[in-house]
């Protein structure tokens, strides 16, 4: 059956002390409301909803994509007055599935399972089981264990409070029920506010069913309010990841100085040293060792890569097996490493494609080139190519030598086996074989006195 999933994104988050809505915080590099969609997207046969309302128009303009349908909840009033808003969203012969836009580690296994419950007669309540349930709705149960309803905690009894089954607020619903429930939600309650939570009284006194799912763990149904919270949820998620990485064949230094603001897949025998940040799409190869510090955006890394201590890499990259980077390097968009070259300490390129065991060991800055292989770049050469408003390339053949300290005045072509002399500003093309020298021809100026520091008096 088709699902439309009804997202709730509209409140403030006034305890994150923050001007940004509370759904853009976040986790794991990605917006907390990003979680939410990608994992309500990859249900089948399924449409989404957004109800937003504090920030409504940084939220949506975040989410610009074309399948998300937003309404707008103008007046907090509740989490049921927020799901009415999304009432023209809902087709009669789908289910509802209500979700949270600041409960962002969800799983698409624990939806599925919740929404197989859930037909014409019978209604699905997601519920976690907690040794402290303070400040959740608590579930309510007869004799028999049906439910009965949901009480929220400001509005429980002593007694109700020792319950320890709470309600996540996460509910699959068959839509052609739904709009007649939400219009006998009321307000009397301690907050004044239409409480969703109403609606499972409501169906139980309809003659329908209530099924409830648990998740595989109580962080699934976390929801964010501070940022201690989501620091919490942020260090939970990085365990998680990391131990799937070490049971994958990755050895980590430690585990609890790893973060992953995006998606790595390794090869096995890879090593990944303290405090290395991984964002976007990275791809490591068998026996890639990575130091201490570094960061990797979005990089398609070989076999037995070496990347040493401080480096950053900001994709998109490749680097071809063998290759060694750093320490201290960066490589920038456009980047391209051959099979075994080596970028060396304090050493940036750009746009760049350097080939097979070419070497740019020292100081150097490389951007809008294209270097063959067996390159030796010297330490402290530059490519100039940007001349206030447009890029030039420059081009180093097979087997090229540069001299350090070397500027190449782009465009400018040095050819295979050509030479460059140390400190020269190339202008001009080099051919195959040739030496290349463009230096000012040394003077010494005998009898020269050094200046003398005049005394003040």
């Amino acid at each position: 059956m088709a699902v439309d999933i009804v997202i709730l994104a509209a409140g403030k988050g006034t305890r994150m002390r923050s001007a940004m809505p509370k759904v853009l915080h976040t986790l794991a590099g990605k917006p907390l409301l990003g979680h939410v969609i990608d994992t309500a997207r990859s249900l089948p046969d399924s449409s989404l909803c957004v109800v937003s309302g504090h920030g409504a128009t940084a939220v949506q303009q975040r989410f610009p994509e074309p399948d998300l349908q937003w309404v707008e909840q103008t007046e907090q009033l509740g989490t049921g007055h927020a799901v009415m808003q999304a009432l023209p969203c809902l087709r009669e012969d789908a289910i509802t599935l209500v979700l949270y836009g600041d409960v962002p580690l969800i799983s698409a296994a624990t939806l599925e399972a919740l929404i197989s419950h859930v037909n014409d007669h019978t209604l699905a309540l997601l519920t976690v089981t907690l040794d402290n349930p303070v400040g959740y709705g608590r579930i309510l149960r007869d004799d028999a264990g049906n439910v009965l309803g949901i009480v929220e905690e400001k509005d429980a009894t002593t007694l109700q409070k020792m319950i320890t089954e709470v309600n996540t607020g996460v509910m699959a619903v068959p839509a052609g029920r739904m709009a007649q429930w939400l219009a006998r939600i009321g307000n009397s309650n301690a907050q004044g506010e239409y409480y969703l939570t109403d609606l499972i009284a409501i169906a139980r006194d309809a003659g329908i069913t209530i099924h409830t799912h648990q998740p595989a763990t109580a962080q699934e149904t976390e929801g964010v309010n501070s940022r201690q919270q989501l620091n919490e949820l942020e260090r939970y998620y990085q365990r998680q990841y990391a131990l799937e990485l070490m049971a994958s064949g990755v050895t980590l230094a430690d585990a609890e100085r790893f973060d992953c603001r995006g998606m790595l897949v390794s090869g096995q025998d890879t090593a990944i040293d303290i405090n290395c940040i991984f964002e976007g799409q990275v791809t490591l190869g068998s026996n890639v060792q990575i130091g201490p510090n570094c960061v990797i955006s979005d990089a398609t890394i070989g076999d037995g890569v070496v990347i040493k201590a401080n480096s950053v890499i900001e994709g998109p990259v490749s680097i071809a097996a063998g290759a060694q980077i750093g320490p201290f390097a960066r490589l920038r968009p456009g980047t391209e490493l051959g099979e075994n070259a080596r970028i060396g300490n304090f050493v940036e390129t750009k746009k760049s494609r350097i080939g097979q065991g070419s070497k740019i060991n020292h100081l150097s800055y490389i951007g809008d080139a294209t270097i063959g292989a067996n390159v030796n770049v010297g330490a402290g050469t530059i490519t100039c190519n940007y001349d206030g408003v447009n890029k030039f390339s420059t081009t180093l053949k097979d087997g090229a030598f540069i001299g350090s300290n070397t500027s190449l005045v782009a465009p400018v072509t040095v050819g295979t086996n050509a030479t460059v002399g140390a400190g020269s500003t190339i202008t001009g093309n080099v051919a195959d074989g040739e030496l290349g020298v463009a230096r000012s021809k040394q003077k010494n100026i005998q009898g020269w006195q050094r200046p003398v520091k005049t005394s003040k008096e």
